[in-house]
């Protein structure tokens, strides 16, 4: 089941009828499902549900066995992890994956470098003042989302010296630097303390406020998806179970006996 689009709004991100099968398992079968711009939809279950299954698909990192995957409309299921990061599919891991030799401020920039500063090589050699504009640019960037996320003070930190929950702000900020259309959160309370859980809540309303994107999360922490989720999609032996806003999913029968119960 889905919840069909409100009027006047289409889905950024699309996933139709989707089959994911490993060998004789399958792990996602027929899944169809549609994220909003604007929305913050939790995408909850047992273990091995499916969830982070449909997450890989989603931003790229497997292609599904059947079904298709669409951005703004248009079928993107052929298309690549980073083709998709660079048209706005921006996506965190359960796992953190920060660059520990770099600072806290050079692991977010290094998330802007795939657009290039422009004239190449020469460009550097000469120090081009385009080049030179291009960068104080992303550095601004830089500097408001660090504010964003509440990690100023430690800019210049190398990101291997950082307890988890900075770590993972970090992993959110290098996600939201260049301003994405959908931003997918794979268990981001992971390993963090009550406080930097509400702080990372402020941030995903912050981000979803300014930038008008769809914000997917994959958590077992029920009543952070419950606060801070407008709808809420929760699977189960690889299927969709439930898709609708939190209370009604709170109040799912058949959810209660599958999970929530």
């Amino acid at each position: 089941m889905t919840t069909p689009a409100p009027p006047g709004r289409s889905a950024v991100l699309a996933a139709d009828h989707v089959t994911m099968s490993f060998g004789g398992v399958r792990a996602l079968s027929e899944v169809s499902a549609s994220f909003l711009p604007g929305e913050v939809c939790g995408l909850i279950g047992p273990n091995g549900a499916g969830k982070t299954t449909l997450f890989d698909v989603l931003s790229g990192i497997r292609t599904p066995t059947a079904g298709r995957i669409t951005l703004d409309g248009a079928d993107v299921t052929s298309r690549s992890a980073t083709w998709r990061s660079r048209h706005g599919v921006r996506r965190t891991f359960q796992r953190q994956q920060t660059f520990g030799w770099l600072s806290v401020e050079d692991n977010i920039l290094v998330a802007l470098e795939w657009r290039a500063g422009g004239g190449g090589l020469f460009a550097d050699l000469v120090a081009s003042p385009t080049r030179k504009r291009r960068e104080r640019q992303r550095r601004e960037r830089v500097s408001e989302v660090l504010e964003t996320c509440g990690i100023t003070d430690i800019r210049h930190v190398p990101a291997a010296k950082l307890p988890i929950g900075r770590a993972r702000m970090v992993e959110v900020a290098r996600a939201i630097v260049d301003p994405p259309k959908v931003l997918l959160l794979d268990e981001p309370t992971s390993g963090l303390e009550e406080s930097e859980s509400e702080a990372l809540g402020h941030t995903i309303q912050q981000v979803r406020e300014t930038h008008g994107c769809a914000v997917i999360l994959v958590e077992h922490d029920v009543p952070f998806v419950m606060r801070q989720c407008d709808r809420i999609v929760v699977l189960n032996l690889g299927q969709v179970l439930a898709d609708g806003p939190p209370d009604e999913v709170r109040d799912n029968p058949e959810v209660n006996a599958a999970y929530l119960g």
